[in-house]
């Protein structure tokens, strides 16, 4: 029997029946990811197996490192073909990785290829995998179409030029793109340099003139403005722990105006800024019912030698280990106060949190909207078999999984899409055990109900995206 087969993961009859009747053939609504828009646009033809394979994965990178593959292998300067057979010789290493789980999905998925990946299967799948990707049926939207993707949300900066998500929605694209407010950078006034960068470029792309602190926030409203009209529903902060640190309008403007004129600011007065601005966004989203995603708790780039030599966002972060629950507590508490806090999903990387966090989306609901403050789905670090069911455990125990919004790819890959078949299989063989050891009612209307909201009917429901 090959590796990959029907049942993957699926240890019981219960289990096997959710999945196959209830999971299986929902779509896809992928609402946060990072694929590149120009990628979708262009409708990609990829010219091999590294480049929709290896080309900007660092969940990979981080392995062949571990296994002993020098960097010219990950983002130097080897062929694509040598790139490729040295993940394959890595492969057989990973065991009990949630990567050999992912690459043979992928495998069997993309290509049908049932054998196991190692050196010396590597030249054969190469071979048959390339011939596969020069036909239309795994373009960009050849992908889109197969794995039922009905709407996608990349990540976007406020500077970003959005005539590349206008060119989409005006194309043959099977899926409906949007674009995701991400504002990352209006809170480096602790790096004047890269700050006043942006927001030259923040000014051109608003068509403002920014000379002080309310003109930068009329340019970052106008871009707001601007998502909304391209169909863009949802925001996302990538941050190491919540801002709650009281902060009147002259400071932040103070601390703006020094930083324009390139005076770094203090950590005090970074998390003052940074608090400001998370009060104000959060007001923008509420004001046009989008939702905010807050992701928590990453250390990124603890590794300085290699940033400096290959930049962020190439394998060299971990979870941290921040105070979550007061700063967050206050940030929210803030917002309802006013009666101005948005949907929100809470994504956690540390799992010592995940009862806090699960138990905190609890203290917000308002008996209105279903789900109206989530507990994310297990990301990064916890996007795995153990760390999902932690996740759905704590939700399910302090909440209502019923209301879970669901899986989303948190990557930069087209090749992801079979994270949602296997978060799909964990979310059935969780239940069904639950049904053989009596736990859960052995009614399975009402349980895969429940299924197949999950993978596909709350998102669509919860975000009001358009959909293909």
């Amino acid at each position: 029997m090959a590796f990959i087969h029907d049942d993957f993961l699926l240890s019981t009859q219960a289990a096997r029946r959710l999945y196959h009747d209830y999971a299986k053939a929902e779509p896809i609504i992928d609402y946060h990811c990072h694929l590149p828009p120009k990628d979708i646009a262009a409708n990609r033809q990829f010219a091999n197996l590294f480049e929709i394979a290896l080309e900007g994965d660092h969940y990979k990178w981080r392995a062949m490192r571990a296994n002993g593959v020098p960097e010219k292998y990950c983002t130097g300067d080897a062929s694509p073909y040598e790139k490729f057979l040295a993940f394959a010789r890595t492969v057989p290493a990973t065991l009990r990785n949630p990567l050999y789980h992912w690459t043979h999905l992928e495998l069997a998925r993309y290509f049908g290829i049932e054998e196991t990946l190692n050196e010396t299967t590597a030249p054969a799948i190469w071979e048959k995998a390339n011939a596969l990707l020069a036909t239309p049926a795994l373009s960009a939207w050849g992908i889109l179409e197969r794995f039922k993707v009905k709407a996608l949300c990349t990540t976007d900066d406020p500077a970003d030029d959005l005539a590349t998500h206008k060119a989409i929605a005006a194309s043959a694209c099977p899926a409906k793109v949007y674009p995701t407010f991400r504002p990352d950078r209006a809170f480096l006034v602790d790096q004047p340099g890269a700050f006043n960068t942006w927001v030259g470029r923040l000014g051109a792309a608003a068509n403002l003139d920014i000379a002080d602190f309310q003109s930068f926030c009329d340019a970052l409203a106008k871009r707001h403005d601007a998502f909304h009209e391209v169909g863009g529903r949802l925001s996302d902060h990538g941050l190491n722990h919540a801002f709650a640190t009281p902060c009147t309008d002259s400071q932040a403007s103070e601390i703006f105006e020094s930083a324009r004129a390139f005076k770094a600011a203090s950590p005090e007065d970074k998390q003052a800024f940074a608090s400001w601005l998370m009060l104000f966004f959060g007001r923008l989203d509420a004001g046009k019912g989008w939702t905010k995603q807050i992701h928590l708790g990453a250390y990124r780039s603890a590794n300085t030698r290699a940033l400096a030599q290959l930049g962020p966002d190439t394998g060299f972060d971990s979870i941290g280990d921040w105070p979550q629950v007061e700063s967050l507590g206050r940030y929210l508490d803030t917002l309802e106060q006013e009666g101005a806090l948005p949907k929100i999903i809470l994504y956690n990387l540390n799992p010592a949190w995940n009862y806090a966090f699960a138990t905190m989306a609890g203290n917000f609901q308002d008996g209105v909207t279903p789900g109206k403050i989530q507990f994310g789905s297990g990301w990064w670090f916890l996007d795995q078999k153990e760390a999902m069911e932690w996740q759905m455990n704590a939700l399910s125990n302090c909440g209502l999984l019923s209301r879970f919004a669901g899986m989303l790819t948190d990557s930069r890959s087209f090749m992801s899409y079979p994270r949602h078949e296997y978060f799909r299989r964990v979310l059935c063989n969780l239940i069904g055990r639950d049904m053989e050891s009596g736990e859960v009612p052995n009614d399975m209307e009402l349980v895969g109900a429940m299924v197949r909201n999950i993978c596909f009917a709350n998102a669509r429901d919860y975000f009001g995206l358009a959909l293909g």
